[in-house]
This record gives C-alpha cells, sequence and structure tokens, in this order.
C-alpha cells in the first residue's frame, strides 16, 4: 500500500513538478540526451491496429502456438547521444541489427538485438543475465560506473517493443486511473541532501543520502488473445508491461530476486557487483482483441486527458471570425464593385480606393527571382503535406508502423519536383524574369540546400559526441542521390513545362511610371501589417502543436491525426482569409505593393512557432549542455522555414486569387 500512495504521489506531481515532468518525458529532447529503448525487429509477431477511429491498413496478425518463441526483445537508441553497450548493460551473445526504413534512420532509430530472450508461454522466474563487477581501484571501471550514474542522474530511460508494441510500465494515478509509460528508468538518485529524485518516489526504501538505485530486475507480463473456440489456432499478442526493481541479490550466482534495493554509492570506495535479473509470465485475455491492443496505451496517454473543451472552443472561436471575415469581405467588396461600376470616369478620379490603383497592382515585385523560387517550393511542400496527413488520417502511417510518416513525407517531397518547377517558373515569366537558369537552378537548390546544410551540422554534433542518432555516411549519400537523381530532374522537368506556358494573363493593364504612394497610417505601414497577419492562424494551431513538439522532443506517442488534418484545413482557410483581409485594408489605402507582402503576412505564423518553440524549451524541457541546445534550435530551425514556405505559400495565392478577382470585374477604361 505504501509503494502504491508513493506511485500515485509521483503521478499526481506530473502536470504540476519538474519531478513528475522529468519521470514521465524521459530524456527531454530526442536528439540531444541520450534515450535508451529497446525494442523487437520489425520482423516480429504482426501488427494491426486502429488508432483514433483509424483503420490501419496493410497490417497482417500472426498467430502463435504454445512453445514458439515470442521474438527477441532488441536494443534500439532513438536520436540518442551514446549507444547502448556505452552503460554496461547485459548483451546479446549474438548481436545483430535489423532492417530499418528511411524514416526509422533519419529519425535515430538504431535497432540492436538484446539478451532479454523468451518463448511463448514458458514462464521465466528470476532468469539472469549477467553480473557485473566494478573494482574499486581500476580506472576504466570506475569511468564505466561513472557514466552509469550519470544516466541514473539525468533520469535516462529504457524502451522496449515485442511484437512491434511497446512495453509499458503501468502504475496507479489519482481517482484510480492508471497511466502506462512506454519506458522506465535505468535508475534513479537520492541526493546528497536527502531530495528523493525521479523514479526513486516509488519506494520507500529508496532513501539513503548521495545512493542510486539501479533497476536490475524486470518483471515482463505478456497478456495474449487465445484462438481456440473462434475458428483459428494459435494466440496474439494484446499487451506486454513490466514492473521494474531493484534488488541486491546475495548470492550473484543463484539469484533469488528478493532483499533490499541495489545500492550504487554516489562516491566508489568499494567494490560493486550489479547482477542483471528478469522475470517472464503469461496471461490469457481474450476480451481485448488484436486489432484494439493498443488502446490501453492511448486512453492512458496524458494528451488524451486533455482539455477538449479548450481545443473544440479554440476551433469554433476560429471558424466563427474567419466566417466574418468573409462575410465582410463580401459584403464591403459588393459594395465597392458596384459603386466603381457605377459612377462616372470624372467622380471615379476623385474618389480613393483600390481602384484607384489598377494601373499599378500587377507590376512586378522586387526580387521576382526569389520570390518565385519560395512559391515552387512552398507548393511542394504544401503538396506533400497534404497527402501525408491525408494518409495518415486514414490509417496508414499510425505510430505503430515506426518511420512510416517520415519516410513518406522523404518520399512524397522527392517526387513532388515537377509541382515546384513549374510553379517557380510560370511565376518568374508572370514577373518579367529572362534568367530562366538561375531560376531553375534556385528552385531545386536554394531550400533544401538549407535545410540539408542545417541537417548535416546538427549531423556532426551527433558524430562529435558519439551519438547513436547520427545518421550514417552512407544514409546521408543515399539522401543526396534522391535529391540530385529524382528531385532535382523532375524540378527541370517542371520548370521545362512552366517556361513553355505563357505567362499569367492579368485582368489590367500596368502603367509605365509607378504611382506615388500616400502616407500611410501605423497599420497599413507594412512592418505591423505582417506582424498581425500571423496571430490568428498561429491561433489555430498552438494547441495542436504542444502535442506535436511533445511527440518529438518527449516521445509521447501522436495518434490524433484525423484532428490534425481538421487544424490543417482550418489553417488554410485562416491564413486565406487574413492574408486577404489585410490586402484588401492596404489596397484601399492605395498600396499596391501586395506581392511580398501577402507572402510575409501569413508566412509570419513562422515566427510565432519559433517563438512558441523558445517558450516550450525554456517551460517544459529541461536540457542541460550547449550541444543539446544547438540540436534543438537547429531541428527547430528547419522545421520553421519549412512552415514558413507552408504558410507564405498559402497565403499568397489566396491573395493572388483575391486580387485577379476584385479587377477582373471592375470596369478600367
Amino acid at each position: 500500500m505504501a509503494r502504491t500512495s508513493r506511485l500515485a504521489e509521483c503521478a499526481t506531481a506530473v502536470n504540476k513538478t519538474n519531478l513528475g515532468r522529468r519521470l514521465l518525458m524521459l530524456t527531454c529532447m530526442k536528439p540531444r540526451l541520450l534515450r535508451l529503448q529497446k525494442s523487437t525487429n520489425d520482423s516480429a509477431w504482426g501488427m494491426g491496429v486502429g488508432l483514433a477511429k483509424c483503420t490501419v491498413k496493410g497490417m497482417v496478425e500472426r498467430e502463435y502456438s504454445g512453445g514458439k518463441p515470442v521474438h527477441r526483445v532488441t536494443m534500439k537508441e532513438i536520436l540518442s547521444t551514446h549507444f547502448f553497450h556505452s552503460f554496461d548493460f547485459c548483451k546479446d551473445d549474438i548481436e545483430r541489427r535489423p532492417s530499418e526504413n528511411l524514416g526509422q534512420v533519419l529519425f535515430g532509430e538504431r535497432i540492436e538485438t538484446s539478451p532479454y530472450k523468451f518463448s511463448f508461454k514458458k514462464e521465466e522466474k528470476c532468469h539472469k543475465l549477467c553480473t557485473k563487477t566494478y573494482v574499486n581501484g581500476k580506472t576504466e571501471d570506475k569511468d564505466m560506473l561513472d557514466f552509469l550514474k550519470r544516466g541514473m542522474q539525468l533520469n535516462y530511460q529504457h524502451h522496449w517493443i515485442v511484437d512491434n508494441m511497446p512495453v509499458t510500465w503501468c502504475y496507479d494515478v489519482e481517482d484510480s486511473q492508471k497511466y502506462c509509460n512506454p519506458g522506465f528508468p535505468i535508475g534513479c538518485l537520492v541526493t546528497i541532501d536527502g531530495r528523493v529524485k525521479d523514479a526513486c518516489v516509488i519506494n520507500s526504501e529508496f532513501n539513503k543520502k548521495n545512493t542510486f538505485y539501479i533497476f536490475n530486475h524486470v518483471d515482463i507480463k505478456i497478456t495474449y488473445h487465445n484462438g481456440e473456440g473462434e475458428g483459428w489456432s494459435g494466440a496474439r499478442l494484446v499487451a506486454a508491461t513490466l514492473e521494474p526493481k531493484s534488488i541486491n541479490n546475495a548470492d550473484a550466482d543463484k539469484p533469488t530476486c528478493e532483499g533490499p534495493p541495489m545500492e550504487v554509492p554516489g562516491v566508489f570506495t568499494s567494490d560493486v557487483k550489479i547482477t542483471y535479473t528478469y522475470s517472464v509470465t503469461f496471461q490469457e485475455n481474450n476480451a481485448i482483441k488484436w486489432a484494439s491492443r493498443w488502446d490501453y496505451i492511448l486512453v492512458s496517454m496524458p494528451h488524451t486527458n486533455i482539455q477538449w473543451f479548450s481545443i473544440m472552443n479554440s476551433l469554433v472561436i476560429v471558424l466563427f471570425l474567419s466566417g466574418m471575415v468573409a462575410m465582410i469581405m463580401l459584403r464591403t467588396l459588393h459594395k465597392d464593385i458596384a459603386r466603381y461600376n457605377q459612377v462616372d470616369q470624372e467622380d471615379a478620379q476623385e474618389e480613393s480606393g483600390w481602384k484607384q490603383v489598377h494601373g499599378d497592382v500587377f507590376r512586378p515585385p522586387r526580387k521576382g527571382m526569389l520570390l518565385s523560387v519560395f512559391l515552387g517550393q512552398g507548393t511542394q511542400i504544401f503538396i506533400m503535406t497534404f497527402i501525408t496527413l491525408f494518409l495518415a488520417c486514414l490509417g496508414f502511417l499510425s505510430p505503430a508502423n515506426r518511420g512510416a510518416l517520415m519516410t513518406c513525407s522523404v518520399v512524397l517531397w522527392v517526387l513532388l519536383g515537377t509541382p515546384a518547377g513549374y510553379v517557380s517558373a510560370r511565376l518568374y515569366k508572370t514577373f518579367g524574369g529572362e534568367k530562366w537558369k538561375t531560376n531553375v537552378l534556385l528552385t531545386a537548390l536554394l531550400c533544401p540546400g538549407i535545410v540539408f546544410a542545417d541537417f548535416f551540422l546538427m549531423n556532426l554534433i551527433l558524430w562529435v559526441e558519439g551519438s547513436s542518432a547520427a545518421i550514417p555516411f552512407g544514409t546521408l549519400v543515399a539522401i543526396l542521390a534522391l535529391w540530385f537523381g529524382i528531385s532535382v530532374p523532375l524540378t527541370f522537368i517542371g520548370a521545362y513545362f512552366g517556361f513553355k506556358k505563357p505567362a499569367i494573363e492579368q485582368p489590367v493593364r500596368t502603367n509605365q511610371i509607378p504611382r506615388q504612394i500616400p502616407e500611410q497610417s501605423f497599420f497599413t505601414k507594412p512592418i505591423p501589417g505582417i506582424v498581425m497577419g500571423g496571430i490568428l492562424p498561429f491561433g489555430c494551431i498552438f494547441i495542436q502543436l504542444f502535442f506535436i513538439l511533445n511527440s518529438i522532443w518527449s516521445h509521447q506517442m501522436y495518434y490524433m491525426f484525423g484532428f490534425l488534418f481538421l487544424v490543417f484545413i482550418i489553417l488554410l482557410i485562416t491564413c486565406s482569409e487574413a492574408t486577404i483581409l489585410l490586402c484588401y485594408f492596404h489596397l484601399c489605402a492605395e498600396d499596391y505593393h501586395w506581392w511580398w507582402r501577402s507572402f510575409l503576412t501569413s508566412g509570419f505564423t513562422a515566427a510565432y512557432l519559433f517563438v512558441y518553440a523558445f517558450h516550450y524549451f525554456f517551460s517544459k524541457l529541461q536540457i542541460v549542455g550547449a550541444a543539446s541546445t544547438i540540436l534543438y534550435f537547429g531541428y527547430t530551425s528547419i522545421m520553421v522555414l519549412i512552415f514558413f514556405l507552408f504558410t507564405g505559400t498559402i497565403g499568397f495565392f489566396a491573395c493572388f486569387w483575391f486580387v485577379n478577382k476584385i479587377y477582373s470585374v471592375v470596369k478600367v477604361d
């Protein structure tokens, strides 16, 4: 009972203190601090699951009969700082690496075999893996033990996967709820002043000052669905849970898995001997279907019990504001067009308004080359994002299919070089540009080059740090081959067809002499308008952004793709309407420089994204070290750039359509 109450205290602190956050947030970051993970080979048991009312396609169940091996539990470090064996844990006799898809490699999911082996329906009781001895006075042993203690101090965690399902550590929290954490720490620490840190709150026996407690034993429970009586033979794994324990076995050769906790003193003054053991039990449960076996994990995730009312309230507000913007624009424009078409030409000259700039509104922008390149890349990103989210919503890219989301995104981006080249070339020709070779090269190389350079620099840091998350050189060569071998040629093909097409015909002629722009008020000046333009689009995504950042940096599963797709559609509408509204106000103020402004107005949402990521870094994460900080903001910069191109392109084309539409329905002599 004491242990249960301590667990409840720990879970209660999850949303209130850094202590609970550290317990559930793994190692704070993905590519920066070590995160130990163990998983099975993908070829283990088949996988099929329904997530958030989405069906996973292309997955097949696999039945097992008594005595057949349940696949080996292997090790996996996702974007970690060091390999698993760096901590001197027990190793597998035969180490091997299963095949990994491109998405897994890019995310740093490096899989290795582990010594935890068991067979279906064959229970194990206190099975010994190995014993590690650290001799006082040996420099090598001291360094290894210090490294292990450093891992416990930073709350590094194991993650195991059986049959492509995470092995969870489930415990009771307040209100009789159960939380299932897809990981457990390698150990914990009681500080010199007696403060109990992280997972040490689960046991009142963890109370000795300046002492580390390593979890050297796990009780694994495999729950399966029996096929007898249902027309099929064998069994299917439906749940896998464990309970970590710290046990100091009196006899290392014949462990009993009973005794006081395994203490590792903060000061290395005597020999330390750690024996690693595990137990395995099997439980039949036919109430859980194989297709819904992920439910118990997803239901207990922190973001499934969030304030749904708050999210829906935000969506309703955004939809309401969007409707108001659309209604005001339609009514105001209708009156403007009717007035402009009815008044005499002389009266029209005396009036002010957006019609007065009809001779300058389609004047080519400055830096038209760069704008066309950004729009080409933004179109490529937009189509890639739309298809990826659509497939994810259908269930093809569920969390169970590890690496599928990134693989799909990269492949789609490579194959969508043609639309990027076409849009960039067509717009550049419309702007009157003649350096078509430069345009094509910049479209194919500029933005992807910036992303690759940033990614390569981050990878160099991971290499220097000795991280298992570092992308292998061969994978970098493969990415370059995809880029230059497929994406670049497709971009050239798209640009070829874009330049063959005639320039986009404008509804009005452009005057040879530019019109003087009158003095603008504060709110119609470029910078205030651009800054205000990103507020509303960011308002409709910031709640969802919190969960996305959690899934990236705190290793929490993200599966609400249906809701994310809805937010994606709302973002499109909001970016379009906010840009159109501000563009209309500027045209009414007789400021016709709308090309870049329309792109930057909605694109400025990315600036708010960066500010929010900055806030998230300091308020939600507990990052230590310069390398970790650089990695976080380096990867964040990539996301901000992609989001900038994405939102800017939406705003530009919405405004482009709007300007063409309003000037095509007014009479201009």
